[in-house]
């Protein structure tokens, strides 16, 4: 698709970049996005969303936005992520949205719909289950635990820059291999070469915390959690697990032979699933 329209978006003095697309008058979706992406991985996504009548607000969030860009770790807390979505809510004067997320765009949208359901008609989260499921996984199952070994690394200042940036980036574009071509590894790549990029986009990792994930409570809006089974990041343990969650109406679909990267893999399965579960609550 051809490049859409970014707006600027002020909230909590900082300048967000958010992708506008869609009919005007369409109910809104709002995305975010996962770690090392930007609001970009959405576009094949986007326009069966469209033609079904909704309009998109696609989210680069904190520490993606080179205008919302702090240094401080502590300021990419779960907490920060849920306030910079509803304030951003609130500045594009939006009372309640469908709610996508995928990877720790879904650990956000977890949590904003978990504590702020009146701004949420629908959840779909994609990838990442609740972290209450996670939690369950990390304890219960040592494949979890095998499988999050990386998040170790991704800890620890400045040797998580070196290792994901040396040579051209090597490392950083060998974990983005899932998501296609080299085209479109170099368009989530390159960005994070920028200085102080992704150092901000680590801070997520390094700010996370067993108290801020143990806060996310249950989820009372209608949900629905895409998951596929040869995501290397989450096991079926986790994904199973994420139904215990959630009060609402549930739905779990799992994505067979598809990866960690899905709404850059499977575009169409993941669009049908959003409008399965948004479509019939617009």
């Amino acid at each position: 698709m051809g490049t859409l329209p970014i707006m600027r978006v002020d909230a909590r003095g900082f300048t967000f970049e958010v992708t506008d697309a869609g009919p005007p008058d369409g109910v809104p979706v709002l995305l975010l996005h996962g770690f090392p992406q930007h609001s970009g991985e959405w576009d094949d996504v986007l326009p069966a969303l469209h033609a079904a009548g909704l309009r998109t607000y696609a989210l680069d969030q904190r520490g993606y936005s080179p205008g919302a860009r702090p240094t401080a770790v502590a300021d990419y807390r779960i907490p920060e992520l849920v306030a910079d979505v509803v304030a951003v809510l609130d500045a594009l004067g939006l009372d309640a949205v469908h709610l996508v997320g995928h990877d720790w765009g879904a650990v956000v949208a977890w949590a904003v719909a978990a504590g702020h359901a009146e701004r949420v008609r629908t959840l779909t989260a994609v990838s990442v289950p609740h972290p209450a499921a996670m939690a369950y996984a990390l304890s219960n199952d040592s494949r979890q635990k095998a499988r999050s070994s990386y998040i170790a690394l991704f800890r620890e200042p400045d040797k998580a820059e070196k290792v994901l940036l040396a040579w051209h980036a090597t490392a950083l574009r060998k974990l983005l291999g899932g998501v296609g071509d080299r085209a479109r590894v170099d368009r989530y790549a390159d960005p994070m070469r920028e200085p102080g990029a992704l150092t901000a986009a680590l801070n997520w990792y390094r700010a996370m915390s067993r108290a801020d994930l143990a806060a996310v409570g249950p989820v009372a809006v209608p949900t629905t959690y895409v998951w596929s089974d040869r995501d290397v990041a989450i096991g079926r343990p986790a994904a199973e697990a994420c139904a215990a969650n959630v009060t609402g109406d549930y739905r779990f679909v799992q994505l067979a032979g598809v990866s960690h990267w899905i709404p850059d893999a499977a575009p169409g399965p993941l669009a049908e699933a959003i409008l399965a579960r948004a479509g019939g609550t617009a």
